[in-house]
């Protein structure tokens, strides 16, 4: 029977497994939507922002490990979704973006609402297609989802012109895809794993540094048990909190700019670094010349680009992590006795580490006239569901919660890495809401970025997504006024927001709850009375307005450099 391919395109959806979509329609995507209005398997969500819908998208894929998908409009649609795209490139984030785009016979003639989206979106798409011919359009679509999920996942665009969702022909859905030119590598080669095992079991003074390729590839249990097997400390980047979980004795916490004292100076003095599924940012290696000085590096990632393109390495294993752990662990049980006795030769490392915990443990000033930000997150941590998920904007809140929080599963923390995104945390949190409406989801944002996305608030109202939103109100811009006190003689140049904003009409006036606390003591109370509320709540924190995030490392200082107190 023949589609159109409109139809076509929500067919290909279907095949894929997509049951949810975020999308806002326009006119070049209007056929998609007609199609839609009939079409029950799929649920689709409007948020009030194309940028809000890939947030969403990403949160969902963030939350479950599947690819996010959203649609836009051509022109002003399709660039609107740029900065989500952007976000979940860097940080390898499956997605696939449809985009309408003018008929194709117009391409070209500066059309109304016509925008080069693939030339725009080129670097920063893992790949994008122009569909020029109804008959490819299933092709096409098993090609993006299978970019978008296999090997370092990434965001696909897929621009699609009027005429061609308005053609008809033939829908046949490909069993499988075989492309050329893309051939990502699964397994790690076995010499390399047994080589590997044999550093590793030689070093003295070993961590294991953890990315965002752990949650991705979900390898959190496959890691758990490799370094409890050995006995070997672990440290995450921001990406990879909650791949090992934090409450564990071997756990360092998180690692780099903001990161634990103990995890820096770990890092530092040790003569092993073992990092999986990590990229050495350089908000974790800081001066890159310092960065683990006495250690050989194994690196393992699924992306070849991604190994020796900051640091050196003494071993390289290219693979799925999640492959190459299990092979490690095996060749590691398969030596059992010495697995025990290298474990228990750590002891004088681990008492090492030990001692730089008591030292400088994560801490702050309790207060009991102004509400301190990280006594709150702690709160929150308290009082939520083991399997909560917490979604973050970016900012000082966001550092809080990492430093504070103590992620103890995988896919439990959504923020925007790489690119840095304000505005992220409350669509991010709304996608995940919709893929898991049981469970229990926070958005944690400042009230600078919460202000670049609140108008999703009516989004979660209309869908009934009881995502509880977490404002730590500080009236700044606070990471950027951090920087602006420590090294700028505390000129604070458009950083104080000074508009006063009732966020508790706000929420009223959307049809949401909303609960606001000024002391430390009101701080349980208003939780708990936001966890008990049905449906979205706002809850508004007024923090210590100049508390700072620390501990610190200044930009071009080496990890050993930190700001402890300031």
């Amino acid at each position: 029977m023949k589609m159109t391919g409109a139809r076509i395109l929500l067919e290909c959806l279907k095949k894929e497994g997509v049951d949810t979509v975020f999308g806002y329609p326009g006119g070049t995507v209007i056929n998609i939507y007609d199609e839609l209005f009939s079409f029950k398997e799929i649920r689709h969500i409007l948020p009030r922002h194309e940028q809000a819908g890939v947030h969403a998208a990403d949160g969902f894929a963030r939350a479950t490990g599947r690819v996010g998908v959203a649609i836009a409009t051509s022109g002003p649609g399709a660039t609107n979704t740029v900065t989500g795209i952007a976000t979940a490139y860097m940080d390898s984030i499956p997605l696939v973006v449809i985009t309408g785009q003018v008929p194709t016979a117009l391409i070209g003639n500066d059309a109304f609402q016509e925008v080069d989206i693939i030339g725009i979106t080129r670097p920063c798409t893992k790949h994008n297609f122009l569909v020029k011919d109804v008959k490819d359009i299933a092709t096409i679509m098993k090609k993006a989802f299978y970019i978008a999920r296999s090997g370092r996942p990434g965001p696909v665009l897929v621009d699609l012109p009027k005429d061609v969702q308005i053609a008809t022909a033939e829908f046949h859905y490909p069993d499988s895809i075989d492309l050329r030119s893309y051939k990502p590598t699964v397994e790690g080669h076995p010499k390399q794993i047994e080589k590997a095992v044999s550093m590793l079991m030689s070093a003295k003074k070993p961590v294991i540094y953890v990315g965002g390729g752990v949650v991705s590839g979900d390898a959190s249990g496959e890691l758990c048990g490799l370094a409890r097997t050995l006995g070997i400390p672990v440290t995450t980047t921001l990406m990879g909190l909650g791949a090992f979980p934090e409450d564990d004795p071997l756990s360092l916490n998180l690692l780099g700019m903001h990161g634990t004292y103990y995890a820096n100076m770990a890092v530092t003095h040790c003569d092993m670094l073992v990092a999986v599924g990590a990229r050495f940012d350089d908000r974790v290696t800081g001066k890159i010349a310092t960065f683990a000085p006495h250690a050989k590096i194994i690196h393992m990632d699924v992306d070849p680009s991604s190994i020796r393109k900051n640091v050196r390495v003494d071993l390289p294993i290219v693979g799925q992590v999640k492959d190459v752990l299990a092979r490690m662990l095996k060749v590691v049980e398969e030596n059992g006795d010495k697995a025990a006795e290298y474990r228990t030769s750590l002891g004088p490392w681990l008492a090492e580490i030990e001692g730089w915990k008591q030292k400088h443990p994560m801490s702050y000033k309790q207060s009991t006239s102004v509400i301190k930000p990280q006594h709150v997150i702690q709160k929150l941590r308290e009082l939520s569901d083991s399997d909560a998920i917490v979604a973050t904007d970016v900012g000082q809140h966001q550092m809080w919660t990492a430093q504070f929080f103590g992620f103890r599963e995988p896919r439990t923390l959504l923020s925007s890495g790489g690119l840095g995104t304000m505005g992220y945390g409350l669509p991010a949190a709304m996608g995940a809401q919709a893929a898991f409406p049981k469970r229990q989801v926070m958005a944690i944002c400042g009230d600078g970025g919460f202000q670049m996305n609140m108008q999703e608030i009516a989004t979660l109202v209309q869908n009934r997504l009881p995502v509880k939103i977490v404002i730590l109100n500080n009236n700044f811009l606070g990471m950027v006024r951090q920087w602006q006190e420590l090294f700028f003689d505390k000129r604070y140049s458009q950083t104080c927001m000074e508009l006063p904003i009732d966020f508790i009409k706000l929420a009223e006036a959307f049809g949401a709850a909303g609960f606001q606390a000024t002391k430390p003591d009101e701080v349980e109370s208003t939780i708990r009375k936001a966890f008990d509320t049905p449906g979205p709540v706002i809850m508004e924190f007024k923090i210590a307005r100049e508390e700072k995030v620390l501990p610190m490392v200044p930009a071009g200082a080496s990890l050993n450099e930190m700001v402890l107190n300031a």
